[in-house]
């Protein structure tokens, strides 16, 4: 049995996960095979709830009952805000996605979703909330991209998406997040599982439209 409340979270939603993890984008990724037209689609909309994700962590911090969860929070603001932000730039410049066709495509289904469960997440004011769909996002990502096999694909639109997701920094956060969730999230229990369940859906979904044909033009 899970001994912890994120464990027992993840559990919960083990089969779901684990598609997420296991997809054909994760497989294609590591194998550096994934067409540029579903790289694009995927980034394109990845980047897109990147306003809404800073908005949550904002959340995260201000509701936090701890100092130094505040800083640590802090700290990772400031990694997306750049670091990872500055990959996506990289990347739309390689696969040749200009930003007026940035603008141009619309939000999937799966990333409207995730726009709207990170601000009611926000809305809640609630510390556990904000970390059930972080720990999602956050934790579900260094699970599939730990599985990376050696050599990384050569293309750095592959390689650093796989190393932005499993880096001693980012498992670091990861390990933070997750404790954090077990120490406030039992309080809450109902909340946390509701956003944590509905934040795992919306992965694979997320996953799976990046494959559909229609959310492919501009890229």
């Amino acid at each position: 049995m899970p001994d912890s409340f994120s464990e027992r979270l993840r559990s919960e939603n083990e089969q779901t996960w684990t598609k997420a993890v296991s997809h054909r984008f994760v497989t294609e990724i590591f194998d550096g095979t994934v067409s540029a037209e579903v790289m694009g689609s995927y980034l394109v909309q990845d980047h897109r709830f990147l306003d809404s994700f800073l908005t949550l962590l904002g959340a995260a911090i201000a509701s936090s009952d701890s100092f130094p969860a505040r800083l640590r929070l802090g700290r990772f603001v400031g990694m997306v805000s750049g670091e990872e932000n500055t990959y996506f730039l990289r990347a739309f410049e390689k696969l040749g996605i200009s930003e007026d066709e940035r603008r141009a495509i619309p939000d999937t289904a799966p990333t409207s979703g995730f726009k709207a469960i990170m601000f009611e997440a926000s809305e809640t004011r609630s510390y556990a909330a904000a970390l059930a769909v972080l720990n999602v996002a956050e934790w579900l990502y260094l699970d599939w991209a730990s599985r990376a096999p050696s050599p990384l694909p050569a293309d750095f639109v592959h390689a650093e998406w796989i190393t932005l997701h499993d880096n001693p920094d980012f498992r670091d956060f990861v390990a933070f997040l997750r404790s954090e969730l077990d120490r406030v999230g039992p309080a809450e229990q109902e909340t946390a599982r509701d956003f944590f369940s509905r934040a795992v859906d919306l992965e694979l979904a997320f996953f799976e439209a990046a494959y559909a044909p229609a959310n492919h033009q501009g890229a």
